[in-house]
């Protein structure tokens, strides 16, 4: 007799009535189907998820699996979850904001060798090469995992997890944080290895952009309800068609008529690096780089996976203890000559994958953002009446004002980057670097996010330095571009 399932869930609700879902869950995964799990930031995807790997047990109905010809029944061994929120691990919260750049602090921090020589490996000698050498593995087995780029991350918990040859690989928002050539190399791996009939692939997916060919089904979920099942291309011509681009204008509009900050540097040159090099052991990760931005300048910087953009910009947001060493001047002023990290700090925006992992405070969303009036990632100093009033604005300008008070932790990881761009942007920054920042938001956010961001650097005299690996994701105000090639 044919299998008819792999995975079926019949009238699903959770029982802790805070990772619930609003109305009961019927669906069922057919053994030869792949899936994309969409919907907007906050939509309850993850909830669904974690519904379907059995994290939290149900109040009503039931859940089954068939993962034959698998020789386990287990949950544990037939399923493998990667939540990508640029996570180091289970000992995530042993690592904190800045670690990466502090060699001294890094003795007892594993290899990426000594962590995937302890996952019981399934594949044989040839496949487990294919596997290293399809993600360019072979030169970061002996780094720390603490350095790994964001990009380099996702290339180690995909492979970690391919090792175990699991019968079902979930994995949400896979392609963020990849350049454009590992996006294209993964695409092309997870086609081959649903081909296979061994691996049934489940992705959770901000961008229908990134929706494979080898999906054969959508599953929407919306409002914390699960819509049915629907064929691929019959789901995407029906979002294509009403599919609206919005003008933003009004917000446009009344980020434009924000009064003008006077800063207090004279300098127009923001940022100066003369013949900057870094190394970290044996690797060079910058080599003899000369680069200027001058005030009013907005620059793109590109380079692969691993090529040091996040390096740079630690240098620029004196995160980096190597700025002392190196010529390096910060609004006129050179690195080392008796400015504080706070007195940098105050003129500069940012936001990274880095610092999102670094915020595991469970805070009002509110205090994140106001945060960024004092560069904390806490709020040790509360923040006048006048000052929370600007926050509620910048969040009412990325969309959730209706998150204010909710629990940081405990929103979505769409809606926690949104909170982290108010927070860039609440102390109406010189310079604004952002980092990936479009990371994890859906099509209508990514919009919303990037008209802000225009709107803002129109301003007189902001300077924008922004990494992204998706060249539609550039704002049209970009007129400097820095390229980084890997050293390897």
């Amino acid at each position: 007799m044919t299998r008819q399932y792999t995975i079926r869930m019949a009238g699903g609700v959770a029982r802790n009535p805070l990772v619930r879902l609003a109305k009961p869950v019927d669906l069922a995964i057919a053994a030869d189907e792949h899936i994309a799990i969409v919907g907007p930031n906050g939509a309850g995807k993850s909830l669904l998820v974690d519904m379907l790997t059995g994290k939290y047990p149900l109040r009503d109905g039931s859940l089954a699996y068939d993962f034959s010809p698998s020789p386990t029944a287990t949950v544990y061994d037939n399923i493998k979850y990667i939540a990508f929120r640029d996570t180091y691990g289970s000992a995530d919260a042993n690592y904190y904001y800045q670690q990466r750049w502090n060699a001294h602090d890094q003795e007892e921090v594993p290899t990426v060798r000594e962590l995937l020589g302890k996952v019981p490996d399934k594949l044989d000698g040839q496949a487990k090469r294919a596997l290293l050498d399809m993600f360019r593995l072979e030169p970061l087995l002996d780094k720390k995992i603490i350095l790994l780029s964001s990009g380099e991350l996702r290339k180690f918990q995909l492979a970690k997890s391919l090792l175990t040859s699991p019968r079902v690989l979930i994995m949400d928002n896979p392609f963020i944080g990849l350049d454009a050539a590992t996006r294209a190399s993964l695409g092309e791996l997870l086609e081959q290895l649903a081909g296979t009939g061994k691996l049934q692939i489940i992705l959770v997916l901000s961008m229908l952009d990134d929706v494979p060919p080898f999906i054969t089904h959508v599953v929407p979920v919306a409002g914390k309800v699960v819509g049915p099942k629907v064929e691929r291309q019959t789901y995407l011509d029906a979002f294509h068609a009403q599919d609206t681009v919005n003008p933003w204008t009004s917000l446009q509009q009344s980020i434009a008529e924000l009064p003008y900050t006077h800063t207090n540097y004279t300098s127009d040159e923001v940022v100066r690096l003369n013949h900057v090099s870094i190394r970290y052991d044996d690797r060079t990760i910058l080599k003899d780089l000369d680069w200027t931005v001058m005030r009013g300048d907005k620059w793109a910087l590109s380079g692969e996976n691993g090529a040091g953009k996040s390096t740079l910009l630690s240098l620029v947001c004196a995160d980096n203890p190597q700025s002392y060493a190196c010529d390096i001047s910060l609004f006129g002023r050179k690195r080392g000559t008796g400015e504080s990290i706070w007195e940098i700090k105050k003129h500069i925006g940012y936001v990274s994958p880095e610092m999102h992992r670094a915020y595991l405070k469970n805070l009002p969303a509110i205090d994140i953002v106001a945060s960024g009036l004092h560069d904390s990632i806490g709020l040790y100093q509360r923040p006048r009446e006048e000052q929370m009033d600007v926050c509620a604005w910048w969040m009412d300008v990325f969309g959730i004002a209706h998150l204010k008070d909710k629990p940081f932790l405990q929103i979505s990881s769409g809606e926690q980057r949104l909170a982290l761009l108010a927070r860039a942007f609440v102390k109406d920054p010189e310079l604004l670097i952002l980092d990936e920042p479009l990371h994890g938001l859906d099509t209508y956010n990514r919009r919303r996010v990037k008209k802000v961001i225009e709107a803002f650097c129109r301003r007189r005299d902001k300077t924008l330095i922004m990494v992204t690996h998706y060249e539609e994701e550039l704002p049209a105000v970009i007129t400097h571009r820095l390229h980084l090639e890997r050293h390897y």
